[in-house]
This record gives C-alpha cells, structure tokens and sequence, in this order.
C-alpha cells in the first residue's frame, strides 16, 4: 500500500512534467518567426523547456538520494521501490527534455534559445537516472 502522501508527491510530478511538455510544445515557434537573440527577460521556448527539464530533472535528483539514503522510510512502508521508480521517471523526463532542447535549438549557448539550461537538465537529468537506477537495483536485491 503506497502512503497518502507519496502518491500525492507522485501525481504532482507527473502532472508537472505533463505541463512542461505541453507547454513547451504549445509554445514553440517556427524558426524563422523567432529572433536570433532573445532579450535577457523574454521567457522563450527553449528557456521554459530547459528549465522545466532541470528542475524536473533536480528533483528526479533529491527524490534519488532520498531513495538511496533512506529506503525504507521516505516513501510509504514499502521497500523503498516508489522513490527509486520516481527518481528513475524524472530524470528521464529531464533526460528527454535537454535533449529537445538542444535538437531543436538553432543557436548557441548565450542567444536565449535555452541551450545552456539545456545541457544542465542533461547532466541533472543523467545524474537522476543513475541515482534511480542504483535505488531500483538495491530495492530489487534486498526485498
């Protein structure tokens, strides 16, 4: 049985990466009608994606280490598997999302295509895999 309280933490992950992904595709422009350089306050695409990746991917990261420190105890009564899988869910999230963003990204690091916070939700998001990857499989030799 999963504790109240982590299935709450669960379902507001997902329906946040849900969002991140909609809104990320729901606001994309063509390239040719975006501006090569994007001011410093302009909150464009590829900045929402980017940073939605890392901070999906940061706490894929927190949720990870929680996992490996405490498996038993942070989420529910069970052997630690839900932490492990949601750390493991989000740092793929992130994973996916860096990876868009630089796909599609036209420019380099510095023009406000969000490139930069694109290659941080890769190395955050790689990070939660791993850390997820490690909890699962220490989750599947104990119990």
């Amino acid at each position: 049985m999963i504790a109240p309280a982590a299935r709450t933490a669960a379902r507001s992950a997902v329906a946040a990466a849900a969002a991140a992904l909609l809104g990320g595709f729901g606001l994309a422009a063509p390239a040719a009608a975006a501006p090569s350089a994007a001011s410093v306050y302009t909150m464009s695409a590829g900045r929402l994606g980017a940073s939605a990746g890392a901070l999906i991917g940061l706490a894929g990261v927190i949720i990870g280490w929680l996992a490996l420190a405490r498996p038993t105890g942070r989420f529910g009564t069970g052997n630690g598997r839900l932490g492990a899988t949601v750390a493991l869910a989000a740092g793929l999230l992130g994973l996916a999302l860096g990876a868009l963003v630089v796909a599609t990204s036209d420019s380099g690091i510095g023009t406000g295509n969000g490139r930069g916070g694109a290659y941080v939700a890769l190395i955050v998001g790689l990070i939660a895999t791993v850390l997820g990857g490690l909890a699962l499989r220490r989750t599947r030799r104990i119990g």
